[in-house]
Formats: structure tokens, sequence, C-alpha cells
């Protein structure tokens, strides 16, 4: 009999729903949120709201595009954090109830860990051992990974991560939310050298972007203050200059994990994977150092049930299910 599972994601301001049988995603729908576009980010008890309209409708549409009937559902798996947790509360009380209902097994899912095998939806997939850069709006991160549920975080951000100064520093240029898509539109034909930021110092492999942030500040407000129009007059070079400048500190870091541990096997997953400047530098280093690089199709980057029903599939295979009673845990340890 297929193993069929049914996996529900609702980590931030997406809700999606996918359905997987026997580790093929025959559908995954994805019901996004725009009213948090007009106060300049997420706002949890909006996001929360959201998810209660949008669970069931979501759900439905992905059980007919997989023609697949609730009664063929083999367990049921949704994401148990991180994120925010009204918005965890409203997929995973969703999930309880459904598998209890159908009296099937409930896994619980680690968010970060679906972005990294999401890798494993489609061809080319890596090969074991891995190394995986994450990146977000909420999480920079860098991971080995040595089986399917076995990794390990070698570097992570102690601050900000990587999406969220793309955010900032595009609230900071005026542009609306979300900014990192915009600055990497205006960045097309912009100079990248054109306006310097120094790279912070930061020891071993993990990340800051905080003082990044600050720099740019700084850098505005000087600006300004010589020419008003200054942002309006050089807005492709800034942002080309942004966001060359943040890549090249992901880049850097991968360069060295890829050194220090022996890997040339090179994944990237997350939101921010979708950056062309990212996906530029990384083909480019590739070339350099001899890596293979796998990035996701452009639906398993961002937040996804997708990526959530793969992860389940492999836990399903192990027997790792949870109890009903299990709470959701918006700062989940990896």
């Amino acid at each position: 009999m297929p193993t069929c599972i049914l996996a529900i994601e609702s980590s931030c301001d997406d809700t999606s729903c996918a359905v997987c049988v026997d580790g093929k995603i025959l559908a995954n729908e994805v019901a996004t949120q725009h009213i948090h576009e007009q106060y300049g980010g997420v706002v949890p008890e909006l996001a929360s709201r959201s998810h209660l309209k949008n669970i069931v409708p979501v759900v439905d549409i992905a059980l007919k595009k997989a023609q697949v009937e609730l009664k063929d559902i083999s367990a049921v798996a949704f994401t148990r954090g991180p994120g925010l947790m009204g918005s965890l509360l409203v997929g995973g009380m969703f999930a309880k109830s459904l598998a209890q209902s159908l009296d099937v097994p409930l896994i619980d899912v680690h968010h970060i860990q679906a972005h990294i095998l999401a890798h494993f939806i489609d061809e080319p997939k890596p090969q074991f051992p891995f190394l995986c850069l994450t990146v977000s709006g909420g999480h920079t991160q860098l991971v080995v990974v040595k089986d399917y549920l076995e990794m390990e975080i070698i570097g992570q951000t102690i601050d900000d991560a990587v999406g969220e100064a793309f955010d900032k520093t595009a609230k900071m240029l005026g542009l609306p939310y979300p900014g990192g898509p915009l600055i990497d539109k205006y960045a097309q034909s912009g100079d990248v050298l054109k306006f310097p930021f120094s790279e912070p110092k930061i020891p071993e492999l993990n990340f800051s972007f905080s003082g990044f942030k600050t720099q740019v500040l700084y850098f505005l407000q000087k600006q300004e203050k010589l020419n008003p129009n200054f942002i309006q007059e050089n807005l492709a070079d800034i942002c080309a200059s942004i966001q060359y400048n943040l890549i090249k500190i992901l880049i850097n870091k991968l360069k060295t994990a890829s050194q220090q541990f022996s890997i040339n096997e090179i994944a990237i997953a997350g939101g921010v994977a979708a950056n062309s400047e990212l996906r530029k530098q990384l083909q480019s280093t590739a070339n350099q150092l001899n890596w293979k690089v796998y990035i996701p199709d452009f639906q398993y980057c961002t937040d996804n049930a997708g990526m959530i029903a793969i992860t389940a599939y492999y836990k399903f295979l192990k027997k790792q299910f949870c109890a009903i009673n299990i709470p959701i845990q918006p700062r989940l340890n990896f």
C-alpha cells in the first residue's frame, strides 16, 4: 500500500498543504498573505487569523489536485517550529485533529531541516555528506548534512538573518515590504562596486548582519546630508552594492566551510536561495573550486508544505512519529 502523507506548513505568513505519495510530491498548494505589506513586516496576530481562513481551502485544493482522499492518508505532518507561535498553533492543531480523526500517525517536522531536505524532492539530488547554506528572513545557517535525518550546524548568525538584512536595508531605501526581491530587481542595472562596504569580521563559521545594516544606515545618512536626492538618483547602484556585499559574506563563509570539512557537494536552501546574485556568485565559485551545486526549484525555496512532506516521508520510513500532545515550539532547537 502506498505511503501517503498530508503535510501542513504554517510557520509564518504562508499557509501551505502538500500531498506526498512514496516520496513524490503530487500537490503543493500555498496561500500567500498580502495584508502585511502595508505594515512593512509580518504582523503575528494578522498572520494567525489569515491561517484560520486559509487552511481548510488549501487542504481541500491539495487533496483534489493530488487526487487523494482522506481515507488514503497514511500520516499527517506539520511544522512544529521554529516560527511564530500563533501561526504554528493553527497548523499544528489542524494537523493533530486530522490525524486523530483519521487514526493515523502524527509527524512533527523542524522547519529548517525541511528546507534542507527540499533538495530531495526533485533531481538532481546531493550526495551525502553535503554542505547546506540555509538563508531566509529568519535564519542563516551552515549545516553539514550526513544523512536524511542526521545534520550538524557548523555556523549560524549571532544576530540577524541575511533575509532580514535585505528587508531592513530596503526599508532604509524607502522600498516596500518584502524588500529583498526589490533590491535584487533594482540591482540588475546597478554597479556592484560603486559603493564598497566592509565585511564583518566574525570568528569561525558564524555570521553577523546587524553591523552591516548599521554601516548602510550611516552611509545613507551621510550621503543624504550632501545630496537629499542621493537615494533616488543612485538606487540601482546602492542596491547592487548592498546585494553584492551581503552575498559575498555568505560565499566567503561557504568557501571556508568547504575547505575545512573537505566537502564539494554544496546546497543552498531558503527564500534567499532565489536571489540572482547568490546564484551568480555561487556558480562562479563552483567553477573555480570544482563544487557540485544544488538549488531547489523556486516553489520549494520559500516556505511550503512540500518540504515538510518530504521530510515527514523519511521520518515515516524510520517510524519517527510523535504524540498527539506534543507542544509547539517557536524556538525549536535544531
